[in-house]
């Protein structure tokens, strides 16, 4: 699994770099999913590349398999309380409305700072 999560992250870093390149023109994890549909599909009947072409599609697997465990909790939460959220909807609202756009300005900022050094 080891080998398949670092192929996976490896083209998840080459689309980023080539999405950067391009201008930004298409998202990089586009980019990178492309790549590496490409590069199985012509890469699976080369022998020695075999095993991590299939520790690739079982850690896929693995993590697509799952991925309904993270949406689970936060549909309990919501359907739990669906009466707090009736009653400070608009509070809430507010706050992560609010918290983004401090996240945001943040990020600008620290990005500028950062560019400067």
């Amino acid at each position: 699994m080891l080998v398949g999560i670092t192929i996976l992250l490896v083209f998840q870093l080459a689309g980023e770099v080539s999405a950067y390149f391009l201008g930004g023109i298409v998202p990089g994890p586009v980019i990178g999913m492309a790549m590496i549909a490409v590069v199985l599909t012509l890469t699976g009947g080369i022998k020695f590349l075999q095993t991590a072409h299939q520790q690739t599609l079982e850690t896929s697997r693995s993590i697509l398999a799952n991925l309904g465990v993270l949406f689970v909790p936060a549909g309990v939460g919501i359907i739990q309380h669906l009466d707090l959220i009736r009653d400070r909807g608009l509070a809430l609202l507010a706050i992560v409305l609010l918290s983004t756009v401090l996240t945001l300005t943040i990020t600008v900022w620290v990005f500028i700072l950062v560019k400067r050094l």
